[in-house]
């Protein structure tokens, strides 16, 4: 598809822009949202970089716009004639939030009640916001649906879950359709590779010191690829208003133990040699979520899992694009949080 072919978008959206572009999930929807033919527009601090867009750089549909979420009256600005809103910046994960509190709680809750009203008040169509399964915490029953109770047990997932709240609450039906995606926890390669979550940093491990450190190991995590996570953006973007309007969707697909990852991840590795060591966590979330609803509604299904998800984590540390994996700190929030003493 060429850089002038024309959006198909049903709902005749052209212009998208994305908060947090630059991050895990944004750097890999980015270059997807700009082959479809929209106009985006990616909102960041380019906290890790803008070579995260190298290969797309100087596309004449890409905008990259530095600026603070917290600059409400920029922003606002930079709202104007935007069809649509995916807003992924927040300050990702739970050790993340706990290392800078003040500074995620005016980034994840604080900014996000302003930056609704701008886009309202802009005219935005449609506004989609990145939750997180998280929101469920632990859960005792064996399948966790869009309508089980929360159980948010950290102040980030809390968070996520006040900004759900607040989005639903806004009086701005008939104006602005508002979509809640709850993400299972993402894997696999991405030009801003996150190497702190559980899929990628055993798969780390694995390959940089054959050996994998499993936390506990019962509790169940949700997984989705990355590229099945930029499908369902995609598939929220082209939904009609009724399918999706007001709306919360969970989007995961295999639902595995920490352990179960861990042994996935040695044997896709194909290294016999790659040694499996428990020890305890004080990190007891635990949920199995049910994505049928997305599926259901829109026909969204994942068709990546985690196998694939290790494989092209080794394609790209065997091509060397994966750099010094176990200290180079562009790979981790924490380490780059503390590198720029960010607070």
């Amino acid at each position: 598809m060429s850089k002038e072919t024309p959006v198909s978008n049903p709902n005749g959206y052209r212009t998208v822009l994305v908060t947090g572009g630059a991050g895990y999930v944004g750097s890999s929807l980015v270059p997807a949202l700009l082959e479809e033919g929209y106009i985006v527009k990616v909102i960041d601090l380019f906290w890790y970089g803008r070579k995260v867009f190298s290969q797309i750089e100087g596309h004449p549909k890409l905008k990259l716009v530095e600026l603070d979420i917290r600059e409400t009256g920029k922003l606002k600005d930079e709202l104007a004639g935007q069809d649509a809103v995916i807003h992924l910046a927040c300050i990702s994960n739970d050790p993340s939030f706990d290392l800078a509190p003040a500074l995620g709680t005016s980034i994840n809750r604080d900014a996000f009640l302003p930056l609704l009203e701008a886009a309202v008040e802009q005219g935005v169509r449609r506004f989609i916001y990145a939750s997180s399964s998280s929101i469920y915490g632990v859960q005792d029953q064996p399948d966790v649906v869009e309508e089980t109770e929360p159980n948010p047990i950290t102040d980030y997932s809390r968070f996520k879950l006040d900004c759900e709240r607040m989005l639903l609450e806004y009086p701005a039906a008939g104006r602005t359709e508002r979509v809640i995606l709850r993400p299972a926890t993402v894997c696999g390669f991405s030009p801003r590779l996150r190497l702190d979550v559980v899929v990628n940093l055993l798969t780390a491990h694995a390959l940089a010191n054959r050996k994998i450190r499993i936390f506990g190991g019962d509790q169940l995590r949700p997984n989705i690829h990355i590229r099945d996570m930029v499908r369902a953006y995609q598939a929220i973007l082209n939904a009609a208003t009724e399918q999706v309007d007001g709306q919360a969707f969970n989007v995961g697909y295999q639902n595995l133990t920490v352990a179960e990852i861990a042994r996935l991840v040695r044997d896709t590795v194909g290294d016999p040699g790659v040694e499996l060591e428990r020890v305890p966590t004080d990190d007891n979330r635990s949920y199995h979520i049910n994505s049928e609803k997305i599926r259901a509604a829109l026909g969204f299904r994942p068709i990546h899992d985690v196998e694939d998800a290790v494989r092209s984590l080794i394609s790209a540390f065997q091509e060397g694009r994966i750099v010094d994996p176990m200290n180079n700190e562009i790979y981790y929030n924490i380490k780059r949080m503390q590198g720029m003493s960010l607070q």
